[in-house]
């Protein structure tokens, strides 16, 4: 077997270690975009529905639930600008990641009750996240949740309980599922969990931004919860180092018939 001299080795290795560094997975690294847009309700915006009026005694721990006037929040929109909150976009699956979002920078997400209503109504939340449940009315409420593939949690929050209970959802599901309290009927939300960064609720402006895409051809789901699914191919062209702003997305009054 001819043996390599010293310049061979050297020349060798420095092709290897540039062979490595021209690599398809660095490369690929590079080619990340983000997108962005607004959800906006393409009609007059409606009228908002009371859910609770102040100072009703049929309701339930009046003095707490009754305290102020409630709006429902199943469908909330902007009279200002029309702009649709709480509109999950996720994709399903993420076959590729970008290396800063593998892992969530924030492991715990607090979800609260102030007033007989749940804060935030609409979550994500990743599987490697634990949502700590707290409680800051001087009632008890319970959290019962209703996924698909996670196990369900059913339990009771003590008054002011500021230290709250860790609730944790280690696989992905494949739609937003209902957290609600037995006690008080009315307090709804939702949680979507999956296990990758790509998804958004959209703000109170129905603003929505997703961050650090795969370039290429990216579906995505979008979904209300008075409706369900608003469209199951909403498709987003992510070019690298670029934001796609994909304006106003609108949706017409039809559209948010109750399920």
């Amino acid at each position: 077997m001819r043996k390599l001299n010293l310049n061979q080795i050297l020349i060798t290795a420095l092709l290897i270690s540039g062979f490595s560094f021209l690599s398809p997975v660095s490369v690929s690294a590079a080619e990340w975009g983000s997108v962005t847009g607004r959800f906006v309700y393409d009609g007059e915006a409606p009228k908002p529905v009371v859910q609770r009026e102040k100072g009703d005694p049929n309701v339930k721990d009046p003095t707490v639930c009754a305290a102020m006037e409630h709006l429902n929040n199943d469908l909330v929109v902007n009279p200002d600008n029309k702009g649709i909150a709480n509109i999950f976009m996720y994709m399903r699956r993420a076959k590729n990641v970008h290396p800063d979002l593998k892992e969530s920078k924030k492991k715990t997400l607090v979800f609260d009750q102030q007033g007989c209503t749940f804060e935030p109504h609409a979550l994500f939340v990743r599987t490697d996240q634990k949502v700590i449940v707290k409680s800051g009315d001087p009632v008890a409420h319970n959290t019962h949740t209703f996924p698909l593939k996670n196990q369900a949690v059913n339990f009771i929050l003590a008054p002011n309980d500021r230290e709250g209970k860790e609730v944790e959802n280690v696989i992905s599901e494949i739609l937003p599922m209902q957290v609600k309290c037995d006690i008080h009927p009315w307090m709804t939300a939702y949680w979507l969990v999956l296990d990758h960064p790509y998804a958004v609720v959209s703000d109170k402006d129905g603003k929505f931004t997703i961050e650090n895409l795969p370039a290429g051809r990216n579906t995505f789901y979008l979904w209300q919860e008075k409706t369900g699914y608003l469209d199951r191919k909403f498709t987003v062209n992510i070019k690298p180092g670029e934001t796609v702003d994909m304006g106003e997305v609108k949706f017409s009054p039809a559209q948010f018939k109750d399920k």
